[in-house]
C-alpha cells in the first residue's frame, strides 16, 4: 500500500490508542475510547469499526491501581496508526483471535467492530473489508490463546505488503521491560527480583550481562512450575525445548512462555 505524504501542518506521527469496554460519558454511550492522559478523561468514540491493515499483536503490561496487568496490543495501520489495547482474557481479545487465527494473509484490510454484549461486556467481530463478508469462527473457551496468538505473529511477520510503522519506543530499556512482562505474566513476586538484583549488586536487570538476565528469567519460571509439576525435570527439560530453543528460532518470549505454562497446567489438569 502506497501512502501519500501530505505536507504543512499536522498532528504528531504517535499512535491513537483505543481502550475497549463498554460505558458512557456524557450521555453518549461508547464500546471504546481513547484517554487524555494529561485531563485524565475518557473520550467515547462513537464508531463501532475501524478499517485497516493488521500489522502487529504484542503482548504488554500496564500499571492499573498499583498492580502490573498483561494486556494485548492490536496494531491497525489506517489513515493513522491505531492502538487497540484490551485484556488478555477479555470477551473482546478471545473473539478477536478465533476470527484472525482463520487468516491466511493479511495483505487485505479488515474491519474490526466492537459489539456490545450483555454485563459490560465486548466482543469482537471481523470482516473482510472488500467483501464486507464476516469471518466466523465459533466460539471456544477452551482455545489454546498463547499458540493462536504465536501463530498469528509469525504470519503478520511474512507478509511483506502489510505496511510497517513504528510505535514510539517506551522509555524503559528492553531487558527491564522483558523482565516485568515476563514477571507479571508467572505473578512473581517483584519482592524476589528486588533481592535477586541485589546479590549481583544492580538495582535492574538492563545493568546485568544478557547471560545473567536469562537467568533471572528462567528462575522465575522454574519457581512457577514448583508446585504444578511432580517432576521438575521434565518441566525444566520442556522449559529449554519450548521457551529457549523457541525464542533462539525467533518465536515471541512471552508467547512462548505463556504456551509452556499452559502445556504444563493442561498435564497437571489431566492427572488430577
Amino acid at each position: 500500500m502506497v501512502t501519500e505524504i501530505k505536507l504543512g501542518l499536522c498532528n504528531p506521527p504517535e499512535p491513537i490508542y483505543l481502550y475497549v469496554n463498554q460505558g458512557e460519558v456524557d450521555g453518549e454511550s461508547f464500546v471504546w475510547y481513547k484517554f487524555n492522559i494529561s485531563q485524565e478523561k475518557k473520550i467515547s468514540v462513537a464508531q463501532r469499526a475501524l478499517t485497516g491493515y493488521l500489522s502487529e499483536l504484542r503482548l504488554t503490561t500496564k500499571e492499573f491501581k498499583g498492580k502490573d496487568n498483561l494486556k494485548l496490543d492490536i496494531v491497525v495501520s489506517a489513515d493513522e496508526l491505531y492502538v487497540i489495547r484490551t485484556g488478555v482474557e477479555t470477551n473482546f481479545t478471545k473473539s478477536f483471535l478465533l476470527a484472525a487465527s482463520l487468516i491466511q494473509d493479511f495483505s487485505k484490510p479488515l474491519i474490526i467492530v466492537a459489539n456490545a454484549g450483555d454485563e459490560n461486556t465486548v466482543f469482537c467481530n471481523l470482516y473482510d473489508a472488500a467483501s464486507k463478508s464476516k469471518i466466523e469462527r465459533e466460539w471456544n473457551k477452551n482455545a489454546d490463546w498463547a499458540t493462536i496468538i504465536r501463530d498469528i505473529q509469525f504470519r503478520l511477520g511474512g507478509t511483506s505488503s502489510t505496511p510497517k510503522l513504528s510505535v514510539v519506543p517506551q522509555p524503559v530499556h528492553s531487558q527491564d521491560l522483558r523482565v516485568k512482562n515476563i514477571r507479571t505474566l508467572l505473578d512473581y513476586p517483584l519482592d524476589l527480583v528486588r533481592e535477586w538484583l541485589q546479590f549481583q549488586d544492580v538495582d535492574r536487570p538492563s545493568l546485568l550481562h544478557i547471560s545473567k538476565i536469562n537467568e533471572l528469567v528462567k528462575t522465575m519460571c522454574l519457581a512457577w512450575v514448583a508446585d504444578k509439576c511432580e517432576y521438575p525435570n521434565h518441566a525444566e527439560s520442556l522449559y529449554q525445548k519450548q521457551v529457549v530453543d523457541a525464542v533462539g528460532n525467533g518465536a515471541d518470549e512471552l508467547t512462548a512462555i505463556n504456551a509452556w505454562m499452559q502445556q504444563l497446567e493442561t498435564a497437571k489438569t489431566g492427572a488430577v
